[in-house]
């Protein structure tokens, strides 16, 4: 067991692609930046056979992510391990979280983690042929800056003080280099939503292997998060998967992704190993970065 380094990308996409993971190398790119001491691999006669990312959230929280083993490993206790491994990495700061899928959920209840509550990935139904998906299909962005009051738009770069600012209240700490991140990579998933008292509310996305993702999507208001959605959908490519994983905080919410077209894949639980001493506002969360970012 020994640090990940970028060398170790063409490995840990190795692993992604075995599993079925959607990640990409600006991924693991992304996570030995904001990581490089954090991240963890496992090698088996000088080959990797698993893999651990930690992303530490200004000492408030830190996120595991990316645990994957190669099927002909399992069983060995490598996924054990690794998780281990990250938890010996943190030790000091008052919480680690993490989202956890069903076939993971005792692995990590043995571990100490505390269930926080639920979520879930959902898929559009089929790619988008052409313009927006059922459900959406009356609104587009132009006319969502002339409703409800709202201004909705691109993202800019200087919006992102604001927006991160905002993301610190909602997330429960600064996550500021991986929102910039989000914009540079796929600035067409990005949008705003702004009213006569300002920011109402926001959204990012990002590239994948198998689909592109929406979120996280973040707004006091769930109209405004269906609006930032159905933005963000408008500038998919024909011929994109699209997933996102909501909270279910909300049966309004959910019914309106399924009218949308999104059906449900499969469920996560978010988890805390200690005291998690800054949760955000879970209701104002609509859609997450993702399970190995939070």
């Amino acid at each position: 067991y020994r640090d990940l380094t970028v060398d170790d990308i063409p490995a840990g996409l190795r692993l992604c692609r075995m599993a079925g993971w959607n990640q990409l190398a600006a991924d693991w790119e992304l996570f030995l930046r904001l990581s490089p001491r954090g991240c963890r691999a496992a090698v088996q006669d000088r080959k990797v056979v698993g893999t651990v990312t930690t992303v530490n959230y200004e000492n408030r929280f830190a996120w595991v992510g990316m645990v994957l083993v190669d099927p002909e490993t399992r069983g060995q206790g490598v996924g054990t391990r690794l998780l281990q491994e990250a938890i010996s990495i943190l030790r000091g700061l008052p919480s680690i979280r993490l989202d956890a899928t069903p076939q993971g959920h005792p692995v990590y209840e043995r571990l100490g983690f505390k269930d926080e509550y639920e979520l879930c990935r959902m898929q559009l139904a089929e790619t988008l042929a052409a313009g927006l998906p059922r459900g959406s299909a009356a609104i587009s962005p132009s006319s969502l800056s002339q409703s409800e009051g709202l201004s909705i738009r691109p993202m800019r770069a200087e919006d992102l003080a604001a927006v991160a600012e905002a993301d610190r209240r909602i997330f429960g700490a600064d996550r500021l280099e991986i929102l910039r991140w989000a914009l540079e990579q796929s600035p067409e998933y990005a949008w705003i939503a702004a009213g006569p008292a300002g920011l109402e509310g926001y959204c990012f996305g990002r590239h994948g292997f198998n689909f592109d993702q929406i979120g996280p999507v973040h707004s006091p208001r769930e109209l405004v998060s269906q609006r930032l959605v159905t933005a963000s959908l408008s500038s998919v490519k024909p011929g994109t998967r699209v997933i996102v994983d909501p909270l279910l905080h909300s049966p309004t919410w959910l019914d309106w992704l399924q009218k949308t077209g999104f059906v449900h894949q499969r469920p996560f639980t978010r988890m805390a190993l200690g005291e998690n001493r800054h949760p955000g506002l879970p209701s104002e969360m609509w859609t997450m970065f993702g399970p190995e970012f939070g």
